[in-house]
């Protein structure tokens, strides 16, 4: 019987090194010989991504955060059918750069939308599929939103306030209290390669749990 891929999720505020250390993440996997994909939320899909185009491109019209919300789940519902389900049932792993963590805090801590009509889509969309591993890039918002102007103009999530990406990383600390088996906190204000040491060190302890070595 094939077995089933497993299913990793990157997550962090913006300026948090995600798309470095997914990098590093990819070169982890190579070294085990494991078979992977590389997708992104919201997008990995071409319907899915010009959704991403329409909830990140700025509007004369205010985006309502209900809208917002209910965007990103389409976006996942399609991704979920047209790539990640069948890709994990291939026995191929999926690493995706953002996943529902991302709503909980975005839409949840940081809107302030309730988090039990969250949780209803969640169930919906996803049934019964959660991520194997999560890992969460913590860093203050106010270091991470000034990486992200040096990259050049900021998307319409990236202009929100300091205010609000400071209760997204509350509500991802919050996650990783909560769901410590699951999730992986490492701290994104060290040196790269701290940080690269980190995570290396601990995706070596997850491994040995999930492959049985």
């Amino acid at each position: 019987m094939r077995r089933k891929g497993l299913f990793i999720t990157i997550e962090g505020v913006e300026g948090a090194g995600k798309s470095t250390n997914i990098r590093v993440i990819e070169e982890f996997l190579s070294e085990w010989k494991l078979d992977y994909i590389l997708t992104r939320e919201p997008g990995g899909t071409l319907i899915a991504e010009e959704i991403r185009e329409l909830l990140l491109k700025h509007h004369e019209e205010k985006m309502d955060a209900t809208t917002e919300l209910l965007l990103i789940f389409a976006a996942r519902a399609q991704h979920l059918s047209t790539k990640i389900r069948q890709t994990l049932a291939e026995g191929t792993w999926v690493l995706c750069d953002r996943f529902t963590d991302a709503t909980y805090a975005y839409q949840g801590a940081g809107r302030g939308l309730d988090v039990k009509l969250i949780s209803q889509l969640e169930r919906l969309v996803q049934d019964n599929l959660r991520p194997d591993l999560t890992v969460i890039f913590d860093l203050d918002p106010s270091v991470g939103l000034e990486r992200a102007r040096q990259r050049g103009q900021l998307d319409r999530i990236e202009s929100q306030k300091l205010e609000f990406f400071q209760r997204v990383r509350e509500g991802y600390q919050n996650i990783a209290s909560r769901e410590g088996d699951r999730c992986l906190l490492i701290d994104a204000s060290q040196t790269r390669e701290t940080v690269r040491q980190s995570l290396r060190a601990a995706l070596e302890n997850r491994m040995q749990a999930f492959l049985g070595e």
